[in-house]
């Protein structure tokens, strides 16, 4: 039986676009699966200068789209039909192809089209316009306009869910997606885990304690706060506090940080790292005491909280939208916070900075909770409905992957949760 070809649409890095990093981990995975033979990423153009790092093993790259591009859906399915890949699956968002209204619409219609033409797709959406915020999540404030927004999104997300299955990162979306759109083909795919390292010793390494938020900031994902509640915890306590903003602005709220550097100048050990490449993510969490999430509304499962808990960090984090079902039905944990309370924000930093065995026992929780999704069986899990799709039988699995397969196939995700098939 022959192995198979995949197609992944996604960003990949060293590109800044969203869902890079779930998009690198996802391949990497795909590429140590004895099922298939060569997975080809479909990427994005990067900036002038920039170059993809060079083809490994069976991952080959190739950039034939472009961030707000008019062009994206003929580029990316002229290149699949050249390539003729067995599936082609798409690591989806609403604003993945551009973050301007017309190009970003043309994006989500390419799961679509490609069913037109025969190929097997397989989505996975990250979020759903349902769940969205949108006057957080930086698409507008005017309520009419919103309106729009979401009647546009309904008629789009329908063209998504033309794909033969499309997955989605929280149980309530298909459930959602299920009652509003009378569609069958919704499965729940968790997020998992990027990487699970040994046993972290959840000690703190040596000097300042540092407070670390990781991720695209300026919609849904503000800084301010974080910064003055050490401001308060420092008044407090005597603790050697260092802040770190790992990450770049969100594509909605282009020199959002530039703006926070020049108003928070005043404050003592404020560090601003800019993008993370790869390499550098492990060092970021290992050297935090705790990741803090600043988020005043959510538009899908965390890929932050996921890597925070690989590390074995303790989480400060506000029990919110879907955070909160991520929480309940993943096993993390934290010291939670109100999203609109200051004061409240400092005092759950003060219990996890004051309290070692506190911030310990965070740690190991969300470890644990962590290893329990590890991404290469989330893998085997879509490699079950691409033989599906495609009619191919799989080869025979080792028995940890049997194992896998039987307990999704009896509604058992790992962690006990129940798997919409």
């Amino acid at each position: 039986m022959g192995k198979i070809k995949v197609a992944v649409v996604s960003p990949y890095p060293p590109s800044v676009i969203t869902l890079t990093e779930y998009g690198y981990h996802l391949v990497q995975h795909f590429a140590k699966k004895e099922e298939i033979e060569e997975i080809v990423v479909l990427t994005n153009h990067l900036p002038k200068g920039e170059d993809y790092p060079v083809s490994e093993d069976n991952i080959r790259l190739m950039p034939c789209w472009s961030f707000n591009g008019w062009r994206n859906p003929l580029r990316i399915v002229q290149t699949i039909r050249r390539e003729k890949p067995d599936v082609v699956l798409f690591n989806l968002q609403f604003l993945l192809f551009g973050d301007k209204k017309v190009p970003a619409a043309l994006g989500l219609m390419i799961p679509w089209i490609l069913k037109l033409l025969g190929y097997p797709t397989v989505t996975l959406l990250h979020n759903i316009l349902e769940q969205v915020d949108l006057g957080n999540a930086g698409f507008t404030q005017n309520r009419l306009l919103q309106a729009v927004y979401r009647f546009i999104g309904n008629r789009l997300t329908r063209l998504v869910l033309k794909s033969d299955v499309v997955g989605v990162t929280i149980e309530k979306y298909v459930e959602v997606l299920r009652t509003k759109y009378n569609k069958k083909n919704i499965a729940l795919i968790p997020h998992g885990t990027f990487e699970i390292p040994e046993m972290p010793s959840f000690e703190v390494q040596e000097g300042p304690l540092k407070v670390m938020a990781f991720g695209k900031f300026g919609t849904y994902k503000k800084v301010e706060m974080v910064i003055e509640a050490v401001e308060k915890v420092r008044q407090w306590a005597e603790l050697d506090i260092e802040v770190v903003i790992a990450g770049t602005d969100s594509p909605n709220a282009a020199g959002y940080l530039d703006q926070i550097q020049k108003r928070y100048r005043h404050v003592d050990q404020l560090t601003f790292t800019g993008y993370v490449p790869e390499e550098d993510v492990a060092r970021i969490f290992t050297e935090s005491a705790v990741a803090v999430f600043p988020y005043t509304s959510t538009t899908g499962s965390s890929g932050v909280l996921h890597q925070a808990g690989s590390y074995g960090k303790a989480a400060v984090l506000p029990r919110l939208g879907d955070l909160e079902r991520l929480i309940d039905s993943e096993g993390y944990c934290g010291a939670y916070f109100d999203p609109d309370n200051l004061d409240s924000l400092a005092e759950a930093l003060y219990k996890v900075l004051s309290d070692p065995e506190y911030r310990e026992s965070l740690g190991r929780q969300n470890y644990h909770a962590a290893a329990g999704l590890e991404m290469s069986d989330i893998a085997d899990w879509y490699l079950i409905h691409f033989m599906r799709i495609i009619g191919k039988r799989r080869r025979p699995l080792n028995k940890k992957t049997e194992t896998v397969r039987e307990e999704r196939k009896t509604g058992q995700l790992l962690a006990g949760q129940a798997v919409a098939t």
